[in-house]
């Protein structure tokens, strides 16, 4: 264990995280930063990110997340790689583990994504940002005039192949059950350009530098393949990153951190932003500024502030 207690340790190096990191080192607090990888998350698997404020130009997820990095470490934030594996945070002095350290804080940021659902299907962890997303709002905009399909059968697939239908010229929405998880009604399902095929199971993504194709197999071990450019992947929805608070915190039924409007979580001291909470909305600028509530509120507790800061400038 070591000796240091910082003001802050943030879980998670995502947009949200060092958003939060930016605040809070510039705020002299000692901040830690324990990213998993600089390529694991959602965001660098982006291809591009073209409607974030500030842009001129489109950037890859990645080109975007260093740029949230080097903030970050600009105003001193310490970043280390590591998986955290545990915690503790009912005590004053919160304990985070990793393999080889414990790293112990006043405070603890959780912001560790919704990357939780490993890849099934063969083909999908290779093609993931080239072609095959988990998100279609992200992403749609880049299969304007293309063929697409949307794998799953909950609300939330339908949605998406809803949204995509403004964009793609054809969607199919194929589903692994017999009948979607929804009434025959619902609005997504009227779109001209939406085809929806029931009963299929997803075997593969293949093509060449992007997606071409996927290859199915129906209920009675019938193979057929579909031409296509792009594959969004909702079997299982997108999956919050909270195994390793093993219940320390409130969560929801869908496993996302329970927060109220200042990202505070059920235990004082502990906060969360972006993916990983229970947000209607998963797009970069809202993590961001999830990240900045949630820093913002960690230096209200540790330093017991009345009123959160008002940072407008140096």
């Amino acid at each position: 264990m070591s000796d240091a207690i910082y003001d802050v340790v943030i879980i998670g190096g995502g947009p949200a995280g060092f958003s939060a990191a930016q605040y809070t080192a510039r705020a002299k607090m000692k901040t830690v930063v324990i990213d998993k990888s600089q390529t694991a998350g959602a965001l660098a698997f982006a291809s591009l990110i073209e409607n974030y404020p500030g842009l001129e130009k489109p950037v890859s997820g990645k080109e975007l997340l260093d740029i949230f990095r080097r903030q970050a470490i600009r105003f001193g934030a310490e970043v280390v790689e590591a998986q955290v594996i545990g915690v503790s945070l009912d005590a004053e002095t919160k304990q985070v583990f990793t393999m080889d350290q414990t790293y112990q804080g006043k405070s603890v940021i959780i912001a560790t994504g919704s990357m939780g659902r490993k890849a099934t299907i063969k083909g999908e962890a290779e093609f993931l940002g080239r072609g095959l997303s988990y998100c279609a709002i992200c992403d749609a905009a880049f299969f304007k005039g293309k063929t697409v399909c949307v794998l799953g059968d909950s609300e939330e697939a339908v949605k998406e192949a809803g949204l995509l239908t403004r964009f793609a010229e054809t969607v199919y929405l194929i589903s692994p059950s017999q009948k979607l998880k929804v009434s025959d009604d619902h609005p997504a399902l009227a779109a001209a350009n939406l085809k929806v095929l029931t009963g299929l199971m997803t075997t593969a993504v293949e093509g060449g530098e992007t997606v071409e194709k996927i290859k199915l197999k129906d209920t009675q071990g019938n193979e057929s393949e579909l031409q296509l450019s792009g594959v969004f992947v909702y079997m299982h929805g997108s999956k919050p990153v909270t195994d390793y608070l093993q219940g320390s915190v409130e969560v929801a039924e869908e496993e996302c951190v329970v927060t109220n409007k200042m990202c505070e979580a059920s235990i004082a001291g502990v906060f969360a932003a972006g993916d990983v909470t229970c947000t209607e909305v998963r797009q970069v600028v809202v993590a961001a500024s999830q990240g900045c509530l949630a820093a913002l509120s960690a230096e209200k507790f540790v330093f017991n502030k009345k009123k959160t800061k008002r940072d407008w400038h140096g």
